[in-house]
């Protein structure tokens, strides 16, 4: 199995994907509870969601392994990304809903993490990094956008229902006040959908640790709740539904790829 897939683009902009995989080593299967076997936590569909961006000229890189071989969107050496909360971590042992992912006994070990870093982690952060520095070489600036999504109600990390939409930009620090202003501005002109920015999710650890405006990187995430593009309980796509959505999204790309040619 390899680690990712990655798109080359012809524009400046690099859409990651890094909760998109749901495949498990049967391995790793074998040691997992039967209803964590199917990866429920997956980013289910985002691919397919933002397909469209490759007419962007977007590039773009996803992973074949599911969150629970490894996060990648959690930092290498493990440390909380949200203190105080509750998350899951770098390998996570409980699935959303509280129940565990493994037969007791059965948990990672340090030395098993620490593989897991090596033959998942490190190749897609490589080729992620690697394709923000041919972007930036060739572009001046470039932006990183982090494609997720999440049940609309998951109790064990928030209240209540999730907005459909939750901007992340490391409340500010990731990228310039001025995309962060036009994207929240595209938010705010519609109705249709309820939004947060730097609420809840705030960015994870891609989005924290590449976004560096003052160096050419602006990274940006959405977290979107996919009651907005699937059915939550069948894990079904909804093209129709996808169809709406993918509108807003393409106009926030639109402002993000006119911001990087901008300078």
């Amino acid at each position: 199995m390899s680690p990712y897939t990655l798109h080359r683009g012809t524009a400046p902009l690099l859409i990651s994907l890094p909760h998109n995989g749901s495949a498990i080593p049967d391995d790793l299967a074998a040691r997992m509870k039967r209803p964590a076997r199917r990866s429920p936590d997956t980013d289910w569909h985002v691919a397919e969601l933002y397909d469209f961006a490759r007419g962007l000229g977007a590039s773009v890189i996803k992973p074949f392994a599911s969150r629970y071989v490894v996060d990648l969107n959690r930092p290498a050496d493990g440390h909380a990304l949200y203190p105080g909360q509750s998350e899951t971590g770098l390998v996570p042992t409980v699935q959303f809903s509280g129940e565990p992912i493994y037969r007791g006994g059965a948990e990672p070990d340090a030395e098993d993490i620490g593989d897991r870093v090596k033959r998942w982690w490190r190749p897609y952060h490589r080729a992620l990094a690697d394709e923000l520095g041919r972007l930036r070489k060739e572009f001046g600036r470039v932006v990183l956008w982090e494609g997720h999504s999440i049940r609309s109600h998951v109790p064990m990390l928030f209240e209540g229902r999730l907005p459909d939409l939750n901007l992340g930009t490391a409340d500010g620090a990731s990228c310039s006040p001025g995309l962060q202003a036009a994207l929240a501005a595209v938010l705010e002109r519609q109705d249709d959908y309820s939004f947060a920015v730097n609420g809840r999710f705030k960015g994870g650890y891609i989005t924290r640790h590449y976004g560096r405006p003052d160096q050419g990187v602006d990274a940006v995430q959405l977290e979107l709740a996919q009651l907005n593009y699937m059915d939550e309980e069948s894990f079904e796509y909804l093209p129709k539904k996808a169809a709406n959505v993918q509108v807003l999204i393409g106009e926030m790309l639109q402002h993000c790829l006119d911001h990087a040619r901008a300078g």
